[in-house]
C-alpha cells in the first residue's frame, strides 16, 4: 500500500508531499518555496514575515461569512534524525516512506509527522471545494522545534482571526 491510498486521500496526498520537501529547523527556505508554490497554483493568498513565518488566507464558503475567522496554526520544521547506518541529508533528501498494518513510518528516519500532519490538513481544507468553513488564516511557522522561535518572532497584527487552533498538541 501507498502512503497516497491511505484515507482521507487528499490529506495523505498532502503529506507525502511535505515529507518530500526537506525543512530542518534554521533550514525551511524550501518548505517556504513549496508553500508559496501551493499559494499560488491553488489561488491562495499569502504572506510571509520577517522571521519566515507564512499566513494563508482563504474566504468563509457562502452561508458561513458571518462566523469568526479561525487561525489554523502549525510548524514547518521537523526533527532530524536517523539511524547511524542510513545515507541521508536532511537539507536535501525527501523521506523514504512506508505503510505497512496501517502505519506510516520513514526508513531509517524520523517521520516528520510533527508537525508535517497537521500541514497537510491545513493545505487539504484550503484545496478543499466541499468542505464548508468561516474564513481561515492557516499559519505556519518556522523554527518550532529549536525553541519556538517563528512563533516568538511573529507579528500578530497581520491575523484577523481572534480564535486559534494549534494543530501541535498531544491535548485535546
Amino acid at each position: 500500500m501507498k502512503i497516497t491510498d491511505l484515507k482521507p486521500e487528499i490529506v495523505w496526498k498532502f503529506f507525502h508531499q511535505v515529507t518530500q520537501v526537506p525543512r530542518p529547523s534554521k533550514k525551511e527556505g524550501k518548505m517556504i518555496e513549496f508553500l508559496e508554490s501551493f499559494a499560488k497554483q491553488y489561488k491562495i493568498a499569502i504572506k510571509k514575515d520577517a522571521a519566515g513565518n507564512i499566513l494563508m488566507s482563504k474566504p468563509a464558503t457562502p452561508g458561513k461569512e458571518n462566523l469568526p475567522t479561525v487561525v489554523l496554526q502549525s510548524h514547518m520544521d521537523m526533527v532530524c534524525e536517523k539511524r547511524p547506518d542510513v545515507e541521508h541529508d536532511f537539507t536535501k533528501d525527501g523521506l523514504n516512506l512506508s505503510v505497512k498494518d496501517g502505519y506510516v513510518s520513514a526508513n531509517g528516519t524520523t517521520l516528520g509527522g510533527d508537525d508535517g500532519i497537521a500541514v497537510a490538513y491545513s493545505l487539504a481544507l484550503l484545496d478543499s471545494t466541499d468542505i464548508p468553513h468561516p474564513a481561515l488564516e492557516v499559519l505556519v511557522t518556522v523554527d518550532e522545534e529549536i525553541g519556538l522561535l517563528g512563533a516568538f518572532g511573529l507579528d500578530c497584527s497581520v491575523l484577523s482571526g481572534k480564535r486559534m487552533i494549534n494543530m501541535d498538541s498531544e491535548a485535546e
